[in-house]
């Protein structure tokens, strides 16, 4: 029996690499919980994700030897999801990635154990997160926050939300509560 594979998907600037270091620094044990990195064609010191930067050749390469379970091309970069998560599942381990929206129904197709996790924070925070960021223009934080509504209504059934709105701490608690009530093989405390 494999391990549930916790499938993070969210707006820029709802926190999703802020949740996720936390939940590194304070995944229990008995949750048997790995969150996996992400390989990016982005520089390691561009944005506040804790990456493996690649070069787009050596991106390439990976990818046509199969060394990704997933990958998707976004904002001009590549991205993609070890295959290594695939042991660690089969191992009954339970995995955290952060995903893409876009690639969520390819994802779901490739695994029945997948579990699209939203971060929702509420469109005046985000607006206000985004604006204290500095990255974008107002006109791109507006579309930004329009393609956020868009994603929202069009989650799958099934989508678990965590909100974060309020401290870090809250928001990590929140996703650590969703992998210890979802995990498909998840011990109790």
């Amino acid at each position: 029996m494999s391990g549930t594979l916790f499938y993070l998907i969210g707006a820029s600037g709802s926190g999703k690499d802020s949740l996720l270091a936390g939940c590194r620094e304070r995944l229990p044990a008995h949750l048997r919980c790995c969150v996996a990195h992400r390989y990016i064609t982005r520089a390691a010191n561009v944005g506040g994700e804790n990456h493996i930067h690649l070069s787009e050749e050596e991106f390439r390469i990976r990818q046509e030897l199969g060394l990704f379970s997933m990958n998707w091309s976004s904002h001009g970069y590549h991205y993609g999801i070890g295959s290594e998560i695939n042991t660690w599942l089969d191992s009954g381990a339970n995995v955290l990635i952060n995903g893409s929206r876009e690639y969520l129904p390819q994802a779901l197709e490739l695994y029945d154990e997948l579990v699209p996790v939203l971060v929702d924070v509420d469109s005046s925070q985000l607006r206000q997160r985004l604006i204290n960021r500095g990255r974008e223009s107002n006109l791109e934080i507006e579309a930004r926050l329009k393609r956020h509504q868009q994603m929202v209504s069009e989650m799958p059934a099934g989508t678990l939300r965590v909100a974060n709105n309020g401290a870090l701490e809250e928001g990590v608690q929140a996703l650590l509560d969703v992998v210890s009530a979802h995990s498909w093989m998840a011990e109790p405390a």
